[in-house]
């Protein structure tokens, strides 16, 4: 009987072990958790080292965390999107080739290493308001978004968006289509379970009422890193 009980206890610890080691963060969680940033102006001006890569690696421990940042300012959806159509069916060049650029670096990145998790960041669409491409903006970043599961040959990419700041919502020629694309990245969020809203509404601005002061970034940042993190974990 005294060995029937040892038997049991080392089973249920044995288990307890392997449970705790399939989960975020624990030593032999399975793979590493990916996070890749990109978009514009705002996301170029965002260092992640300030509050987004020390949220994560506070999260999952630094060793489990993969960050990659790419992103270039003044710069439309369609640079990204292989597929891109204009509202009006004119032809673009260079469609995708910041995209190019952008898994060159997360290949690099990721060579020889088991992912865990994917999680895509993206702050853009500033240029795609102001060119009054809003109604096919949402189409264009839902596969935006395929053409990294495809790449990454995974279906379960998380998504974290950014919404354009509330400074270009009065006086501009592009108001009304600033707030229409704001509309089509809250309707995308709330739309999908694995895509996250990051309200940037009342983070600090500089006096352009378009880029972020750098307290702002810092709380972009981190509101970035918290969406992340709860997608991840869920």
């Amino acid at each position: 009987m005294r060995y029937r009980r040892s038997f049991i206890v080392h089973v249920s610890f044995a288990l307890l072990l392997f449970a705790d080691a399939s989960l975020p963060g624990s030593a032999g969680a399975a793979g590493k958790y990916l996070f890749i940033l990109s978009g514009q102006s705002n996301m170029a001006g965002l260092n992640p080292k300030v509050s987004f890569t020390p949220a994560v690696e506070k999260a999952f421990a630094k060793e489990n965390v993969i960050v990659v940042k790419s992103a270039k300012g003044g710069q439309p959806i369609r640079r990204w999107y292989k597929n891109w159509k204009s509202a009006n069916g004119t032809p673009s060049k260079n469609n995708g080739d910041l995209y190019d650029t952008m898994m060159k670096l997360v290949n690099a990145a990721i060579k020889g290493q088991e992912i865990a998790s994917v999680t895509f960041v993206w702050m853009q669409g500033e240029r795609d308001a102001k060119t009054k491409e809003y109604s096919v903006y949402g189409e264009s970043l839902k596969g935006l978004v395929n053409q990294i599961q495809d790449d990454l040959k995974r279906k379960d990419v998380n998504v974290v968006v950014g919404r354009l700041g509330k400074g270009q919502l009065e006086g501009k020629p592009w108001s009304k289509d600033w707030a229409a694309l704001r509309k089509v990245q809250e309707d995308l969020c709330e739309a999908d379970s694995r895509w996250e809203l990051v309200d940037c509404d009342d983070l600090e601005m500089r006096k352009d009422n378009l880029h972020f002061s750098p307290q702002g970034y810092k709380g972009m940042g981190e509101r970035f890193a918290e969406k992340a993190i709860g997608l991840v974990k869920e």
